[in-house]
């Protein structure tokens, strides 16, 4: 439902798109509509030069706790399944390929394609009352889908215990082992979320777009091809009007003047 999910973006500033989790009830199950109206708000303004960041919170003490099981029941047969794993795999792709960097703002529990939803998005900043688990194996279902971020996010035998054991995580252990980018007190949460935002937002969209980009696309490459694929990358970026001005600025000592044109 388009309710259970807020845009907060502010129409006086078009650099930074807001996403709320807005279903405390329900612990901000990632229901199929849930999952259709996020894809729906990832994929809006998109290509425009204005946006810059989404952030990706939440409202309540949990951030998600995954899928609603209610729609996994067998009463809802196969095909309907299957839509929901396939809208949720779409929308953690959306966040992986997207031109702009997503943050993730996490304060409470993340469970499951709770936990994934964070994993998938390229900076995760959480409080320090956060925590993180991927449970299904508890309940009889494993948690496959989750396992391919959270195996992407930290080491393979901290991925394995999780999804073996179902045990949460504390955001110190979470930060320890890559899940995380930072922690911070409850209260400094948003003001250090707000702060990569910013500095992220003051800088040129084509340059790191190319750079988010070339950075995923390189990441399961051999070494060779690695270094192939990001020497391609400083060419095409050294070839943006905004590679050049930021060059020019730097030797001249003064502050950039981005265009964010793509050529």
């Amino acid at each position: 439902m388009w309710d259970a999910l807020k845009d907060q973006g502010s129409p006086l500033d078009a650099s930074f798109l807001n996403i709320v989790l807005s279903n405390p009830e329900k612990r901000n199950a990632l229901s199929l509509a849930m999952l259709k109206s996020l894809r729906s708000d990832i994929l809006r303004d998109a290509e425009s030069n204005d946006l810059k960041v989404i952030i990706i919170s939440a409202e309540g003490p949990v951030f998600s706790s995954g899928h609603d099981l209610k729609e996994l029941t067998e009463e809802q047969g196969r095909d309907y399944h299957a839509e929901v794993f396939h809208t949720c795999a779409e929308v953690m792709m959306l966040i992986r390929n997207h031109p702009v960097p997503v943050i993730a703002m996490v304060n409470g529990l993340a469970t499951a394609a709770g936990c994934q939803l964070v994993a998938s998005c390229d900076i995760a900043v959480a409080s320090d009352k956060s925590s993180f688990t991927t449970p299904g194996v508890n309940i009889g279902l494993f948690c496959s889908t989750p396992g391919v971020a959270l195996a992407r996010a930290v080491p393979r035998k901290v991925a394995l215990e999780m999804l073996f054991t179902g045990e949460p995580i504390s955001a110190q252990e979470a930060l320890l082992h890559g899940l995380l980018s930072k922690v911070v007190p409850e209260a400094q949460l948003q003001e250090e979320t707000m702060r990569i935002a910013r500095k992220i937002a003051s800088l040129s969209r084509p340059v790191v777009s190319l750079g988010k980009a070339t950075f995923y696309k390189q990441l399961p490459q051999d070494l060779e091809m690695a270094y192939y694929l990001t020497s391609q990358a400083m060419v095409d970026n050294l070839a943006l009007r905004d590679g050049q001005e930021g060059i020019r600025a730097f030797l001249q000592k003064r502050k950039p003047t981005w265009s964010h044109e793509a050529a």
